[in-house]
């Protein structure tokens, strides 16, 4: 996968035409086609809806590795929070969509971390690992040489069927994020981070109020309509 630079000289990642961009980890190519009817319900289902919708066919036209990365470019043609010379982490960056996409925007410096492993994205520094282990913030911080302008966090606790247990497995990684991102972010940051709609978020919202001069709340398009996801948007970190 290369990056081409547009008549604006805006970058713009292009994959070989030979390629087929992996879609939320998994590939769409005539394989999947073929084994379709040897699949079960649930995953023909997945199939099914990943044929029809169109962030998957834009996503891999234009070379990102996920639909997911067309979350973040919503976030940002609504929000601004991506920053040309921007210094980001982005926690749980598999399988690297959001990365391409900050990348693209002009970030200067960019880490991420997450437990599967991710193909290098540009010159970002990726770790395997979790963010919660001893030293990791540290490489981190080291990789990107100072405090980040911008904490990303699209991490996610695998679905259990279970609505509320997924919830409150999904906040509970968003308020590990935001303590990363308080203790963190240079002063004026931001962070954005999923969330899923419930009411067990009193706790992360009472936090980032206290530290950021706004919070938002906003479900991009690109997110399915079905899916339970938002994502929080708080800017004007007040510094520590």
């Amino acid at each position: 996968m290369t990056v081409e630079e547009d008549s604006k000289g805006r970058r713009r990642w292009k994959a070989p035409k030979d390629a087929r961009a992996p879609i939320d980890g998994r590939t769409m190519g005539k394989k999947e086609k073929v084994r379709k009817k040897t699949l079960g319900k649930s995953s023909r289902n997945w199939v099914d809806r990943q044929l029809r919708d169109p962030y998957v066919r834009r996503a891999q036209e234009a070379g990102y590795r996920a639909r997911a990365a067309y979350k973040l470019i919503e976030i940002d043609e609504k929000f601004h929070v991506l920053k040309k010379g921007a210094r980001i982490i982005d926690l749980g960056c598999a399988p690297g969509g959001w990365l391409q996409v900050a990348f693209e925007k002009g970030a200067a410096r960019i880490a991420g971390v997450d437990l599967l492993p991710v193909d290098p994205v540009g010159e970002a520094r990726i770790f395997l690992g979790d963010i919660t282990e001893k030293g990791m913030e540290q490489k981190l911080i080291a990789a990107l040489g100072d405090s980040p302008t911008l904490v990303l966090s699209d991490m996610a606790a695998n679905t259990s069927g279970h609505k509320q247990t997924d919830h409150i497995r999904t906040v509970g990684l968003a308020e590990i994020a935001a303590q990363f991102a308080i203790d963190n972010l240079a002063k004026g940051g931001t962070f954005v981070a999923k969330v899923f709609q419930g009411g067990a978020q009193g706790t992360l919202l009472e936090t980032l109020k206290a530290n950021f001069a706004d919070v938002r709340h906003w479900k991009p398009p690109a997110s399915r309509p079905e899916s339970p996801e938002t994502f929080v948007i708080a800017t004007g970190f007040k510094g520590r």
